[in-house]
């Protein structure tokens, strides 16, 4: 029998709850778990609201940015994330740390009109009233002015097919942004088709964040990087070699940034923010010379190691479901952090750490040696060895010119004759 799910939205908790597990055939262990992780205030954050989903919370550290320490507090399923931006972030503590920089922090907007005759003329007429446009931003959200933010300027881009977006840029000082920018957005488009007689298609915030550029550089000695057998300076120019590669191909350029990602989303989940807005504007900056590429870049002069991480980085530190959730305002005070900025950096910098470690890794025998240690360790279990027999079969095979089943199986088979012999 299907339950009833009309009006699921205005049903209370408990009614939601025995609905689904009437739908799903919940036992009432399965059913508990919706009681133990619900927070009744998570209601007012998402509708249709069972229960939350936990995820794994740790702490990054050794990540100095700016002469300033930080432990770092980063959401993830993913078993390497926090160790990898840990060891990196250690790799370039004993360098000085990351230093980052933030030239401005503004949000933009759109309003987009279309079947323009002559997009270029209207164009012309909006730009000539900018500063009146401007006014009704900041009217639209006095607060944000009082602040010391608002409305900063007013840009029209002429798209094709009779298109035009005018772009609203604003300081939305210390939150994301999105709620307030959309406000005045909606504001300046009715001005505009008053001036214009052009009712407007859309008005929207952009993610495509521009105006929140974020760097990271760090300069690391050589003979910081020695991994194993090999020399630092080898280290350093197969790391430079590897982010070559993800500027030149877009196959590797895509694990290369997921990977700069990973600790990006991790930062942004513990704080509140909305990783997928972070995830969108940042693959788009990859590509903007219109191929996508690397977002980092490495390179290295025998000496030192350089590397950089520019991105857009639109975070808040107010606002939104931030100020519901407890755990993104406990993080923020673990953070040390007093500005949205401050958080853009602690990003940008471990997205440049957790890019170090992985790149350090992927060019040198221990990561390999790691993963073929694991393969043969499967290959032997396949085969049948016992944990007992594992550490002599594992041996025997890293020194076999063959490393397959039927070898695997043969050597094992060695083994136990030989112990025979020796129990005789």
């Amino acid at each position: 029998m299907t339950a009833d799910f009309r009006h699921f939205y205005q049903k209370n908790w408990a009614e939601r709850t025995a609905i689904v597990a009437q739908q799903a055939h919940l036992t009432p262990a399965e059913q508990a778990l919706f009681k133990q992780y619900y927070l009744p205030q998570h209601h007012e954050i998402i509708e249709n609201y069972l229960t939350d989903y936990p995820l794994p919370m740790g702490l990054a550290v050794n990540l100095v940015v700016d002469g300033v320490d930080h432990i770092v507090p980063m959401v993830t399923e993913e078993p390497s994330v926090i160790a990898a931006a840990s060891n990196g972030a250690k790799i370039v503590k004993c360098a000085g740390g990351f230093t980052t920089v933030l030239n401005q922090r503004e949000m933009i907007g759109q309003i987009v009109l279309e079947q323009l005759s002559d997009p270029a003329a209207t164009a012309a007429v909006i730009e000539a009233h900018a500063a009146a446009l401007l006014k009704v931003a900041d009217a639209a959200h006095p607060s944000l002015k009082k602040r010391g933010g608002g409305a900063r300027r007013l840009r029209t881009r002429v798209l094709g097919q009779g298109y035009l977006s005018i772009d609203l840029f604003v300081d939305v000082q210390a939150a994301m942004g999105a709620n307030m920018l959309n406000s005045m957005l909606e504001a300046v488009a009715k001005s505009i088709g008053v001036m214009t007689k052009q009712d407007a298609l859309m008005s929207i915030l952009s993610n495509y964040a521009t105006a929140s550029l974020v760097k990271a550089i760090c300069d690391i000695p050589v003979g910081l990087l020695q991994a194993g057998r090999y020399a630092g300076k080898l280290v350093a120019q197969k790391i430079a070699s590897a982010s070559m590669v993800a500027q030149l191909d877009p196959y590797r350029a895509t694990t290369h940034n997921k990977g700069i990602m990973n600790g990006i989303d991790a930062v942004a989940i513990a704080s509140g923010n909305d990783w997928r807005a972070l995830e969108s504007g940042a693959h788009a900056y990859a590509v903007k010379d219109g191929q996508y590429r690397g977002m980092s870049t490495w390179t290295s002069d025998g000496r030192m190691l350089h590397g950089e991480l520019e991105l857009p980085l639109p975070v808040g530190i107010v606002g939104g479901s931030i100020k519901i959730n407890e755990l993104a305002q406990l993080n923020q005070r673990i953070l040390g952090i007093q500005t949205a900025g401050d958080l853009e950096r602690i990003m940008v910098a471990i997205g440049l750490a957790q890019n170090l470690a992985a790149l350090r890794a992927l060019v040198t025998t221990g990561i390999q040696q790691g993963h073929m240690h694991l393969q043969l360790k499967s290959l032997a279990m396949a085969a049948g060895a016992t944990p007992e027999e594992l550490p002599v079969i594992l041996q025997r095979l890293e020194l076999a010119s063959q490393q397959d089943l039927a070898t695997t199986q043969q050597l094992i088979a060695e083994l136990r004759q030989t112990k025979e012999e020796t129990d005789d």
